[in-house]
């Protein structure tokens, strides 16, 4: 594995594990065992026994003593993840409208302008990008390190389920206008706009993806 090549050689694997777990690549019930990731990645067992203990923690795994039961993210999880972040979301982004500076600002406005140039492109692996990249922005704009801190790993553990609903084509054009809306309200400085628009916005992305999942399943 020889993109592993940091002194923080234990996060580069958990959050690996992470992404491999919350994609799929490991399904829900699967059993992962510390001999099997060392060959897997090419890592020691140290640093691979130290991301499963951060996974346990993240509730993303179980210890069954035989090795470690995959858990994932369920339907129930995620409703439980989109709920907190419906009730948490809207003060970023009313902190971020407060605080935005000028690069802020710019930074916004580039990632608006690069969404509707991937969406005419229809590459939907760059807009989920500038979908993760928006939220994080905002995040960061917020200047609250608490709201970050709870809000990023809850829109990460959202992956695979935004990857289903961005299959659905007019809930695609739909979150794109409603970051826009967004972004203009935060640019304007109209705080409690951008706070009821995100608050809906997230409100719509969980009804699409419970829809689109359960219409796959």
């Amino acid at each position: 594995m020889a993109e592993f090549k940091s002194i923080s050689l234990a996060t580069q694997v958990f959050e690996k594990l992470e992404e491999d777990i919350i994609t799929g690549v490991y399904p829900r019930g699967e059993i992962l065992t510390e001999l099997k990731l060392v060959e897997q990645l090419g890592v020691s067992r140290t640093p691979i026994r130290e991301a499963l203990r951060r996974l346990e923690q993240e509730r993303l795994i179980k210890e069954t003593g035989k090795g470690s039961l995959v858990l994932g993210i369920t339907m129930e999880d995620l409703v439980d993840i989109m709920e907190i972040r419906q009730r948490i979301e809207g003060l970023a982004a009313y902190h971020a409208t407060k605080n935005l500076t000028e690069e802020g600002r710019e930074a916004l406005l580039q990632i608006s302008q690069l969404q509707d140039f991937y969406y005419e492109k229809k590459d939907i692996d760059n807009l989920r990008k500038m979908d993760d990249r928006f939220h994080d922005a905002i995040y960061q704009f917020s200047k609250r390190p608490v709201l970050r801190d709870a809000l990023v790993p809850l829109h990460r553990k959202t992956q695979r389920y935004r990857r289903i609903s961005m299959e659905d084509k007019e809930r695609l054009n739909g979150s794109i206008q409603e970051h826009k809306a967004i972004c203009n309200a935060i640019i304007s400085g109209d705080a409690e706009l951008a706070e009821q628009l995100i608050t809906r916005h997230i409100e719509l992305a969980k009804k699409s993806m419970i829809e689109r999942c359960y219409h796959n399943g």
